[in-house]
């Protein structure tokens, strides 16, 4: 596996190798050896499948206490993935980085604890698996503007299907409760 640096300290992008010929391919997703090596010494007790049509934006979500760390990947379709760094008195606080994921590149994305993390599907369909390092707390689940002028996201899309929670969300400067750099 190929772990590639982002703008933002500690975001990768993972480049799983693949092995294929004329019957499909073989990719490790997941390695702990592998990851440790490139400083994600995450221990994982969560999956997340979830499954949008074009337009859809979930995000920018977050959980504080017990922040989630979270590696992405779509299985089926596009999304434009994005992390924001939310850990208060960080160098990078209120940067972004955002990615193409896609079935077809077949890249994962390493969302660290104290980021913020949304999605939107710009293919048809989209399947997104997530692993997660805390499990989800609905007493705990927060969310930021998706788009929060002061972070400044360019979203390959400009309205958005979204939920009422993420429609209503607070922006980063009226956020409550952030994590601790």
């Amino acid at each position: 596996m190929r772990f590639i640096e982002t703008p933002l300290p500690e975001v990768l992008i993972l480049e799983p190798r693949l092995h294929g010929d004329e019957r499909g391919f073989f990719m490790e997703t997941y390695r702990k050896d592998e990851l440790a090596r490139a400083g994600i010494s995450a221990e994982f007790v969560q999956d997340n499948h979830s499954s949008s049509s074009r337009g859809v934006l979930r995000g920018l979500h977050y959980q504080e206490p017990f922040p989630q760390g979270k590696l992405v990947r779509c299985i089926a379709g596009t999304i434009f993935d994005v992390a924001v760094d939310i850990r208060r008195s960080s160098p990078a606080f209120g940067r972004w980085f955002g990615a193409e994921l896609s079935a077809e590149n077949k890249l994962q994305m390493w969302i660290p604890p104290g980021f913020a993390h949304g999605f939107c599907v710009t293919s048809e369909r989209a399947e997104v698996l997530y692993k997660c390092t805390e499990v989800w707390r609905k007493e705990l689940d927060r969310s930021i503007l998706w788009n929060d002028a002061a972070i400044g996201i360019e979203w390959p899309l400009a309205d958005p299907i979204l939920s009422e929670k993420d429609a209503g969300a607070p922006t980063l400067a009226a956020a409550l409760v952030l994590p601790a750099f």
